[in-house]
């Protein structure tokens, strides 16, 4: 029988992230990147816009005030993008990962995340500490916004205790024991009356969501193998019993899974959310027959409202042979078309620790299940707002949140203009790497300034010798903007599309 130690992108976080977070970030080194600043909130007019509605691109000429979208042209503007060659996609967002739950995590991550163009994010399972650290760098203008799952409940032999039972120790110290992560980075709990009687842990770690662990729930023979320590989870009872507490407190569970049993498993519970399509990794080396599910189960599954995360780029990252990661992904595909055709909630989320959700995205691509259209209005419409519910993004409607992305070309014609987006908006601000743009779009405010409806001949006076100041300015602003696409990498054609000064009236 094989046995594979899971390197996982959970067991990693847990790893890394508490022993750096002490660690004082540090500046940019030569060749490295930027890190991105916001602007100042931006008045805008979006002239000759395309932006995706869901299944193609709407046209017209859009405008933001106070960080919102508005069809009403406003008495000031102070930036004009001309697009009438761009296409507009709401931000993407990543439903699963444990890159961002530490303060070393942000520093080290963050800013690959507003590369990607992915403004949002779901850390599912990081102890209180880290995350504690990781709080004050996030949800800002120029960061990443994030919920976080702070209480993460697994079985005294469960996962992801092999990995960190695995870490190295200083030469003299003892071997970790299970007692050294035990009610700390996660809750260990292995009978429902144990859950009852350790559910007092979880208020105080102010946590969003509830995370717990179902793997090979269906495999009893592997309880007590020593070898499989740290890689199992809780009983289908336990998990039970740990999702009618948290419902009562009016807490969402989300469920990691591996096996298809544990899928059921976890829709018998009541859970949310699942964390896994089943089908991503045989740690144990069985067939994908134990991966496989079927109509009933994706129709439940659909008829429950529960949330299925893909997490399927996870099969790229384990060891195995050619052959089965063939036969892996077949059943991802398979397990992919029962649960769309049988109307699931699918959102997009990868569980790829050093990277975003723009990975999966293309490895979604490869698998053939989804349109282009499909793929995109999970990864920036679905998903975004199933992530923060309470709010008005992802659209481009009035009185929604104006954060977006500027593409190149069409998307939907080719998914990999999506691995280079123009330009970065959050909320009315650009986002850019540039300190001098950043400073300019502040500076130059009313100096760009144009009157709704009105002519742009010059004011008498300081007035007059005002506006001339700023148009010079504007223009110095325009030409740095210009550079922007140089300064990290990237095509300048959307940034040089930033029009200064005054604007015409249309």
């Amino acid at each position: 029988m094989l046995y594979v130690l899971r390197i996982s992108a959970l067991s990693i976080s847990l790893a890394l992230g508490a022993a750096a977070q002490a660690q004082p970030a540090t500046a940019p080194t030569a060749g490295q990147a930027q890190p991105f600043k916001a602007s100042a909130p931006l008045a805008m007019e979006l002239h000759n816009a395309r932006w995706f509605d869901g299944q193609g691109f709407q046209k017209g000429t859009l405008y933001v005030v106070d960080g919102k979208f508005t069809k009403s042209r406003p008495k000031r503007i102070h930036r004009r993008l001309e697009l009438r060659d761009q296409y507009l996609i709401p931000p993407l967002a990543e439903a699963n990962n444990h890159n961002l739950q530490s303060g070393w995590g942000v520093q080290t991550f963050g800013q690959r995340y507003l590369q990607d163009g992915v403004f949002y994010a779901a850390m599912q399972c990081g102890d209180p500490d880290s995350i504690a650290s990781a709080r004050p760098l996030l949800n800002q203008p120029d960061s990443v916004d994030v919920s976080f799952t702070t209480a993460c409940v697994t079985s005294s032999d469960g996962h992801p205790l092999a990995p960190l039972l695995a870490q190295p120790v200083a030469e003299g110290q003892a071997p970790r024991q299970v007692s050294d992560f035990a009610d700390r980075q996660l809750l260990l709990v292995d009978t429902p009356e144990q859950a009852q009687q350790k559910w007092p842990l979880v208020a105080p770690r102010k946590t969003d969501w509830l995370k717990i662990i179902l793997a090979y729930s269906d495999r009893p023979e592997l309880r007590g193998n020593p070898t499989a320590l740290g890689r199992l989870g809780l009983s289908a009872e336990t998990a039970a019993a740990l999702v009618r507490l948290a419902h009562k407190d009016k807490l969402p569970v989300s469920a990691h899974v591996e096996t298809a049993a544990d899928f059921r498993a976890a829709l018998e519970a009541g859970v949310d959310q699942i964390g896994h399509v089943p089908g991503y990794f045989a740690a144990f080396g069985d067939g994908p027959e134990r991966f496989r599910l079927d109509e009933a189960t994706a129709a439940r599954a659909a008829s429950q409202k529960t949330q299925v995360l893909t997490a399927t780029v996870a099969n790229t990252l384990f060891p195995m042979s050619e052959e089965q990661r063939q036969a892996q992904r077949a059943v991802l595909a398979e397990n992919l078309r029962l649960l769309k055709a049988a109307g699931a909630q699918l959102l997009l989320g990868s569980d790829n620790f050093p990277g975003t959700s723009l990975a999966e995205i293309h490895h979604l691509a490869g698998l053939e299940v989804f349109s282009p259209a499909e793929l995109l209005k999970m990864a920036s419409i679905s998903t975004p707002r199933a992530l923060f519910p309470k709010r008005r993004l992802a659209c481009f409607d009035e009185g929604c949140e104006a954060s977006f992305l500027v593409l190149v070309s069409n998307p939907l014609d080719d998914l990999r203009t999506l691995d280079k987006p123009l330009m970065r908006i959050k909320q009315g601000r650009l986002l850019t790497q540039l300190d001098s743009v950043a400073e300019a779009s502040d500076a130059s405010t009313e100096a760009t300034a144009v009157a709704a409806g009105k002519s742009t001949k010059p004011a008498k006076g300081k007035k007059a010798a005002s506006a001339k100041s700023g148009s010079k300015s504007g223009s110095k602003t325009a030409a740095t903007a210009r550079k922007t696409g140089a300064a990290t990498g990237k095509s300048t054609r959307g940034t040089a599309a930033v029009r200064q000064g005054t604007a015409k009236r249309h």
